[in-house]
């Protein structure tokens, strides 16, 4: 396992593939991720890019993990569910030492959820919606 720092030609060369692939219904463009789409951490096993995602700050205590993706091609399900733990787990450590006290996280997957739970998260509600509006 190796993790990196997002690079800006991940966006293209891989993430907008998972994203298209695990059928998101709005894959997020470049300019709407932190730092221009290199804010947050990707995973590999070797060679194979197997999860990333990425992490905002806010201007209280709170810091978002956000649009974690994996590669729907990469099949060892055990190796997939420990690096997704890891690269949560990861962003969550870089927002405390940035001085967050809280990691707020929206999701779908009921994979994901199961793994954030696994991690201490606590579900804050259901059957939200996430709304976004280009200005």
């Amino acid at each position: 396992m190796h993790i990196r720092k997002l690079e800006y030609s991940d966006y293209d060369e891989i993430l907008t593939k998972w994203w298209k692939d695990w059928r998101w219904e709005y894959s997020p463009p470049r300019d709407f991720l932190p730092d221009d789409g290199t804010g947050g951490l990707i995973i590999y096993d070797g060679d194979i890019p197997v999860c990333a995602g990425f992490i905002y700050m806010s201007n209280s205590k709170l810091g978002w993990v956000e649009f974690v993706v994996s590669n729907i091609e990469y099949k060892n399900k055990e190796n997939r569910k420990l690096y997704l733990s890891t690269l949560i787990d990861s962003l969550g450590n870089i927002l405390k030492e940035a001085g967050a006290k809280y990691t707020y996280v929206s999701l779908k997957s009921e994979s994901l959820i199961n793994i954030y739970e696994e991690l201490g998260y606590v579900k804050g509600s259901k059957g939200v919606f996430e709304m976004i509006k280009k200005l």
